[in-house]
């Protein structure tokens, strides 16, 4: 039994599909194929079934998907404890935040970092899944919400307040009444309940949504073409050309912003020259 063969079998598992484990692991779909093959006549076992809607876990494979997954433990265990060892100012760091955040809060921070450390190559990442800490997915992860992985080092980084934003000239009658026939620029509805959405529904009761993303850049650019009414991170709508904040009576929800890595990267060199560079720009 190969460990990368069982690297394949962890991958087909989460993603359901030859072609999208394929795709995660920087692989071909055949060559996914041949390794799970190999694997199951190592074991003797058919470990998947084969369905129309994908490949589903049998009893067998089950009971080897919590072995295989010990063992990947192990292994992520073991590169972090090497790379948590590594001094040397060289290599990469892969960080995750939201959108907005990593365009107008981390991009001038690793610009500077950049001409600091020109020999660390940092990759950020910028979408609304959650990257793992533990299986080095990320190296430093930003969020609205606290960790709770017990493995993960984190601290509130700092509190951003948020606004109620419209073309500039334009208010939609919105601060003298209940929003009526006023256009409404929201969350998509996999965030609805977001602080900030439900607040503008409960303030402005009578608007109507024209639109919705779970972009903020993109909620903005609606904004300033006068779309309609949106609220945004003050760091990025202050920022924002052809825009004006107004006043609704009462601020809208603030949200707090937290940064984790894990424990064991707490001794790498070029994460924590990252990291203090963060905390000095940008705690409070």
């Amino acid at each position: 039994m190969e460990w990368s063969d069982l690297r394949v079998f962890l991958a087909i598992a989460r993603e359901g599909s030859l072609g999208a484990a394929a795709r995660k692991l920087g692989q071909s779909q055949p060559t996914m194929g041949r390794r799970l093959r190999a694997l199951e006549q190592s074991v003797g076992q058919t470990l998947f079934q084969r369905t129309g809607v994908g490949f589903v876990l049998t009893d067998e494979g089950s009971a080897v998907l919590s072995h295989a997954e010990r063992m990947e433990e192990e292994a992520l265990a073991f590169q972090r404890q090497l790379a948590g060892q590594d001094q040397q100012l060289d290599g990469m760091l892969r960080i995750s935040s939201s959108d907005w955040f990593g365009v107008h809060m981390l991009t001038p921070i690793l610009t500077e970092f950049a001409r600091m450390q020109p020999r660390v190559v940092v990759e950020l990442l910028t979408d609304a899944r959650f990257y793992s800490l533990p299986r080095r997915e990320a190296d430093m992860v930003f969020r609205i919400l606290p960790f709770d992985e017990s493995e993960v080092v984190s601290r509130r980084l700092m509190q951003i307040d948020y606004g109620v934003y419209v073309k500039s000239g334009s208010d939609y009658g919105v601060q003298a009444g209940d929003g009526k026939g006023a256009p409404l620029i929201t969350m998509d509805m996999a965030f609805d309940g977001m602080p900030d959405a439900v607040w503008l529904k409960r303030i402005l009761p009578k608007a109507h949504v024209v639109s919705r993303s779970n972009n903020r850049d993109v909620q903005a650019g609606l904004c300033a073409q006068g779309a309609g009414i949106a609220v945004l991170p003050r760091p990025l709508g202050d920022s924002l050309a052809g825009v004006q904040r107004i006043d609704l009576g009462e601020q809208p929800p603030s949200r707090s912003t937290y940064i984790g890595y894990h424990r064991d990267l707490k001794r790498l060199a070029r994460l924590r020259v990252l990291l203090d560079l963060i905390i000095e720009r940008l705690a409070n």
